[in-house]
């Protein structure tokens, strides 16, 4: 069994593969202040809840965007059982040809969906990642990562607009609104922050599709991806583990 582990600004997501199957997978709050020893109880009691002990682990590999965590989730697999874990970094082997000024600056998770939809889609290819932010990476039909997007994530957003107003709310996201025009301040902002985002994509798909051609396929990932592209009037795909897939394809090309 392998461990994925994607180390997000807001949530570590963590899946375990058996071959190319999804045993089971986790979130938890990304917590800057815990220590080894804490990630470790909380992966161990984990892997406990789905039936698995520390013993099936055989590898892991991370990916992280918080840099000060990597070193303290690697020490932490390492505390249940001592294994091979790789970093999703300089000197591993991605099969990509990244054609950006500095591919060194190419984030972790943005290799991970672009590893991942290298092998499962189609190219000319764009993948969106709604996380924290809203990254956007494109390969064209070369299959060359030619690069993308970054824009404020959905919840980033939401958060300021509340925190940046007298009068609106904090509200949830559960639902949109069942018109574009609210008649009160929640369905106004649902509209405003679900529907607008919907928008932004179609124009943004419009305008990579005009740049890498008319069979352009369309990926989504992330939390709250399936609300946004249930919204959007573009065809897109939801891959809600892309960047597991990716860790895990990664971890196989880096070990036979």
């Amino acid at each position: 069994m392998i461990l994925t582990i994607d180390i997000g600004n807001s949530n570590i997501t963590i899946g375990a593969y058996r071959g190319d199957s999804l045993l089971f997978l986790s979130r938890m709050g990304t917590d800057r202040t815990k220590m080894p020893d804490e990630y470790a109880i909380a992966i161990h009691s984990l892997l406990q809840l789905y039936g698995y002990q520390g013993g099936d682990l055989e590898g892991a590999i991370i990916s992280s965007v918080v840099p000060p965590l990597s070193a303290s989730l690697k020490e932490a697999v390492s505390r249940i059982k001592p294994v091979r874990i790789l970093t999703v970094g300089p000197g591993i082997k991605t099969g990509l040809h990244i054609a950006i000024d500095d591919p060194a600056q190419t984030g972790a998770d943005l290799v991970c969906v672009s590893v991942a939809a290298l092998e499962k889609y189609p190219l000319p290819s764009i993948v969106i990642d709604m996380g924290t932010a809203t990254t956007i990476s494109a390969m064209d039909r070369e299959g060359r990562l030619v690069g993308g997007s970054i824009l404020p994530g959905v919840r980033i957003s939401l958060e300021a607009l509340s925190a940046r107003t007298a009068q609106l709310p904090q509200i949830e996201l559960s639902s949109p609104p069942k018109k574009v025009i609210g008649t009160n301040t929640i369905d106004c902002m649902k509209s405003g922050i679900l529907y607008g985002t919907a928008s932004m994509l179609d124009g943004m798909i419009d305008r990579y599709r005009q740049q890498l051609g008319e069979d352009l396929t369309v990926i989504a990932t992330g939390g709250l991806a399936g609300a946004i592209t249930a919204l959007c009037r573009n065809p897109i795909l939801l891959d809600e583990n892309l960047v597991l897939e990716g860790l895990r394809i990664l971890f196989q090309k880096n070990t036979k």
